[in-house]
């Protein structure tokens, strides 16, 4: 190794530690379920995505067994070339009706949707108003697109408003963006859609939201849009595949003519092997469940609200959540880290989340319930973050 990458690396590592910002990563021995096991050790699970319970579904799985069987296990080129399977086209229906546009186009991962759409649309020319809380691929999208980045305070209108004034009225920029998560993933709290909507209107800016968190989860479980009712007032909505609906990949939806730009133009989709058939037939396999019935998601939101009035009530600062994402904002990142691993050695996974994912001195553990946990599960976690949050005088 070069003298001065190894001097770089060790200098940088130690001041993380140092910090308490550096993350450990465990390693999970088994299926990513509302319980799991890492270190020979069985701990109630408060930090996967895993929303609906579906990364484990029976039915799921035998839909992925049936692709690998009939289609093997890759797709074996670019979506433009040959690796654009039937599966992949009934998959970019289904998706459309979720999300009730014209047209969807499915990519390998939510972050690189990201990367895709913005850079394919925006470019130096433009500018993008981005909320200072967007997830870090919003982020690295707009830098790759070169389009001015002016971001405005976290869901405010009035900051929004009058920095999409100065944009227009500037008149340096050909096409202007508003961009927002749908669902803000470490506070739970939901985008102002409806007065960003009417912001756009008024300046002709281009309307982008990324659902992450809210696809399979808001809205029904069709999301944040469909919540507000804003399916024909959003010009890109922006999901992923990987977390509520349980599988992989993500996805744009959108006008047509907009899919048919995106399809020859973002560079994920043209430069990167198309996602494998069991993940795509497992994935319609969701859509579907999640279309047919509330049932998953009526209990994700019973399960979220339990573990928020049950935290809350021990005196926790749970934030203004208004979804199940429910994080424990303790502040400091040392003992952040420290109130994580004490709930561990305890029984209970919430992982500590510090900077940089949040800002300085807003260290918390998020805990992320699911449909597949019982109230039993949720009960002891609740007795054992009492428990820990005494003991470390984070509540009295």
């Amino acid at each position: 190794m070069a003298k001065i990458l190894e001097t770089f690396l060790d200098e940088n590592l130690r001041s993380l530690r140092e910090q308490g910002l550096y993350n450990e990563i465990d390693t999970v021995e088994g299926a990513n379920g509302p319980v799991i096991q890492i270190n020979g050790k069985e701990l109630i699970n408060l930090s996967s995505n895993n929303y609906l319970g579906l990364a484990t579904n029976e039915e799921l799985k035998r839909v992925a067994n049936e692709a690998i069987n009939k289609y093997g296990v890759g797709a074996g080129a670019v979506r433009t070339i040959n690796g654009t399977l039937d599966l992949h086209v009934e998959l970019e229906k289904k998706l459309a009706e979720f999300k009730g546009t014209e047209a969807a186009i499915s990519y390998q991962s939510g972050f690189n949707c990201n990367m895709a759409a913005i850079s394919a649309v925006m470019d130096q020319h433009d500018a993008i108003l981005s909320d200072q809380l967007n997830h870090a691929s919003i982020i690295d999208g707009c830098r790759l697109s070169k389009a001015k980045i002016i971001a405005f305070n976290h869901s405010d209108m009035v900051d929004l408003q009058r920095k999409a004034k100065e944009a227009v009225e500037s008149g340096n920029y050909r096409k202007i963006m508003v961009i927002t998560d749908g669902v803000f993933s470490m506070d739970g709290d939901i985008a102002k859609l409806p007065e960003i909507i009417d912001i756009a209107k008024q300046f002709d800016l281009i309307t982008y939201v990324d659902d992450a968190h809210g696809s399979g989860v808001t809205g029904k479980g069709k999301g944040t849009v469909k919540h507000f009712g804003l399916e024909n007032e959003v010009d890109f909505q922006i999901g992923t595949l990987s977390k509520a609906v349980g599988v992989v990949g993500g996805y744009v939806a959108g006008k047509k003519n907009l899919i048919d730009w995106l399809k020859v133009r973002s560079r994920p989709f043209l430069f990167s092997t198309a996602v494998t058939p069991a993940d795509v037939a497992a994935t319609s396999a969701a859509i579907e469940l999640i279309s047919d019935s509330t049932e998953l998601v009526d209990k994700l939101w019973d399960n979220g609200n339990y573990l928020k009035s049950g935290l809350k009530n021990l005196g926790f600062n749970i934030g203004n959540s208004e979804t199940p994402i429910t994080p424990c904002i303790i502040g400091d990142e040392k003992l952040t880290q420290q109130f994580s691993r004490r709930l561990i050695e305890e029984g209970v996974y919430a992982k500590a989340i510090v900077f940089p994912t949040v800002p300085k001195g807003t260290g918390r553990v998020r805990n992320m319930p699911t449909a597949a946990h019982t109230k039993e599960m949720l009960d002891q976690a609740i007795s054992i973050f009492e428990k820990v949050g005494k003991e470390l005088g984070v509540i009295n």
